[in-house]
């Protein structure tokens, strides 16, 4: 058998900006390890689809799909897990999230944004109907708290709640010292602001309508950055020895 190939599959998104960052990481992931095989594919918007990418295979050859994705979800319980089904040798990975240097790399930008303490963090995620997406953006959080005295909230694009707007809202009320409270009930305002930090992958739609949220400021998304084609080397070999 030929070594192992990499399927580094990504959501797919319209944006110029975000297709050449996801492109760049599967590069660097290339750059990384070089010899491995490292394909293109997604589950949605842009070509070549994941499914026709596991069917073109060689027989022969082994495969591992590794989302290029931050929590588990639709994408990756419903689509990578059936496009793997489809085909005998192939495996799927875990998702690039939760994990510790995400947290990391988040606060990084939360610094380059010049976030103090004394501004309150809307944690802004994609979204899915899978629950345990949720759970991994609640883990996220935590390992994010552990780093940061802020109050930090997480949030959605889409699919589960709070959304990002009803968030920033909340974060306001608090920072106002809650709802219908005024100076006599020890509101002070301490110049806090509400801060969405991005965590997603690269510019397109759902980084878009962090600006249409209401917050004081939006954090970069977490490419360009070496951390993430690391972590989805490590979830490439995780899948490699657990399949053999």
């Amino acid at each position: 058998m030929n070594n192992p190939i990499m399927i580094a599959c990504a959501h797919g998104t319209s944006s110029t900006q975000g297709a050449a960052e996801v492109n760049a990481l599967r590069a660097a992931i290339a750059a990384l390890r070089p010899g491995l095989d490292v394909r293109e594919a997604y589950v949605d918007v842009q070509q070549p689809d994941l499914v026709d990418v596991v069917a073109g295979l060689p027989e022969e050859d082994m495969a591992v799909v590794v989302p290029l994705l931050l929590s588990v979800g639709y994408h990756v319980k419903v689509d990578i897990a059936r496009a793997v089904k489809s085909r005998p040798g192939s495996l799927a990975a875990a998702p690039l999230g939760p994990d510790p240097r995400l947290a990391a790399l988040l606060d990084q930008r939360l610094r380059e944004a010049g976030v103090t303490d004394r501004d309150a963090i809307v944690l802004a995620a994609a979204g899915s109907s899978n629950p345990n997406a949720a759970v991994s953006v609640e883990e996220l959080a935590d390992q994010l708290r552990a780093l940061r005295r802020n109050r930090i909230l997480p949030a959605y694009g889409a699919s589960a709640k709070p959304s990002v707007p009803d968030a920033v809202a909340i974060l306001r009320l608090e920072l106002a010292g809650g709802a219908g409270a005024g100076e006599s009930a020890g509101a002070v305002d301490d110049g806090g602001r509400v801060v969405i930090a991005s965590y997603l992958l690269a510019p397109g739609f759902f980084h878009d309508q962090l600006a249409k949220a209401g917050a004081d400021l939006v954090t970069e998304p977490l490419l360009p950055s070496p951390v993430l084609a690391e972590i989805a080397l490590e979830r490439f070999d995780a899948a490699v020895v657990h399949g053999q």
